[in-house]
């Protein structure tokens, strides 16, 4: 599958470089070609601005400033006669009559005569001179400037012969980058659909559990029709708990969904985080009674924030739910708030087992446990997963200290807290 994706990619980026490099040759062959000729056309535009005939001969006093032996003028008459008034002739200047014969009065372009390149120019004559043409004296109309260019031209073949060489050399750098390219984009691509498929494996094996559970005591409970409901009872609880905790999963995997397809969107209000904290605490005091855990809330101030009060309640009873499993009978476990450098800040502290060392980079991780026989009961390792999406998407930061033994403390802080 990832295969045909990446020939796809491959192929996509080497056109892409392949156009970047077309288009900016393009663009350089372009200048280059105009900066040519529009120099040639003000060495013509020079030329011709400069000239004057005086008693039928050129001024030469205006022209000299100005001489290029490529340039030659004619003069052209209304009736279409032609006049060639240059007096650098070369064997390079061909039939100037043939060359101008099509060229039309404001014309500018060039043209190709006998293996040679030219650009033409024809501007209206400003004077009412006259000149002796044939024993006929002849109104002058027009100048016709006419520069041989073949230099330019053949600069521009042989840029273009380069440019071209190149872009065959360079064919195989442009599928190098573009295979490149296309096997970087593919790596975050492959995590995902491993994580993925991952996530769809350790769901599917989460979920068969509690229905084995459910099964299993059905079953049994279906072999013995003559017992009562009484003495069936331990085997309903389970059915129960399993359904519960099931519940609970299938809660969790949707939350988690809605996260991951941006659809989980925050019901952002003022909220005073130090009451809520009170409220779920109070709803974990029997909890706490139960397994002779010793709970304490130490809140000092009224902490507010804007925030998601269902989400945030959902953050505390995770963490709370957490250090509970993980704290013996005879364990301490704190929950604090308070307010520093402008942020909400919230304590989960417990002398629990701790979380070993090589465990702590990962307890964020989607159906991650430690170890079963180190907590009261068994989880489904989506609840810490939860808890930092629900930080992260409120803008704040999450963060753990723990040491084997000892216990763990979860930080919680979120920007904008006040305090009163």
């Amino acid at each position: 599958m990832f295969q045909s994706t990446f020939r796809r990619l491959t192929v996509l980026n080497s056109l892409v470089f392949l156009s970047v490099f077309v288009i900016f040759a393009s663009a350089f062959y372009g200048y280059l070609a105009y900066r040519l000729f529009d120099q040639v056309d003000d060495a013509l535009r020079a030329r011709v601005n400069s000239f004057r005939l005086v008693r039928g001969r050129i001024a030469s006093a205006r022209v000299r400033p100005f001489f290029d032996p490529r340039i030659f003028l004619i003069l052209r008459s209304s009736d279409g006669q032609a006049v060639s008034l240059s007096p650098f002739r070369t064997e390079e200047s061909g039939d100037l009559t043939a060359i101008v014969a099509d060229i039309e009065l404001g014309d500018l372009r060039t043209k190709e005569y006998e293996n040679h390149t030219y650009r033409v120019m024809s501007v209206p004559y400003p004077y009412e001179d006259k000149v002796l043409n044939m024993a006929n004296v002849v109104q002058v109309q027009e100048i016709i400037a006419v520069s041989i260019v073949d230099t330019e031209v053949r600069l521009l073949h042989d840029l273009l012969w380069i440019m071209l060489g190149s872009l065959v050399l360079g064919l195989v750098g442009i599928i190098w980058a573009g295979y490149y390219l296309a096997k970087r984009a593919m790596v975050p691509i492959e995590a995902a659909w491993k994580k993925q498929q991952q996530f769809v494996a350790d769901a599917s094996h989460e979920l068969r559990s509690p229905i084995t559970g459910i099964n299993s005591n059905a079953e049994l409970m279906l072999r013995h029709p003559e017992r009562t409901i009484e003495e069936e009872s331990h085997r309903i609880n389970n059915i129960i708990k399993e359904t519960m905790r099931m519940a609970k999963l299938i809660a969790h995997l949707l939350t988690l969904a809605r996260s991951d397809a941006n659809e989980a969107e925050l019901q952002l209000a003022p909220l005073d985080i130090s009451e809520l904290i009170g409220t779920v605490a109070e709803q974990f005091k029997p909890l706490a009674e139960m397994n002779q855990i010793e709970l304490s809330v130490q809140i000092t101030q009224k902490v507010e924030l804007i925030a998601d009060k269902e989400r945030l309640h959902q953050l505390v009873v995770i963490l709370l739910d957490n250090a509970f499993k993980y704290t013996p009978a005879g364990g301490q476990i704190l929950i604090s708030c308070f307010t520093a450098d402008k942020q909400a800040v919230i304590y989960v502290q417990d002398t629990g087992q701790g979380i070993a060392p090589e465990n702590l980079p990962r307890i964020f991780d989607r159906f991650f446990r430690e170890d079963k026989a180190r907590s009261r009961e068994s989880g489904t390792g989506l609840g810490l997963a939860i808890a930092k999406w629900i930080v992260d998407k409120h803008g704040g930061k999450m963060g753990v200290e723990s040491e084997v033994g000892k216990g763990t403390k979860f930080k919680v802080s979120f920007p904008g807290g006040n305090s009163r």
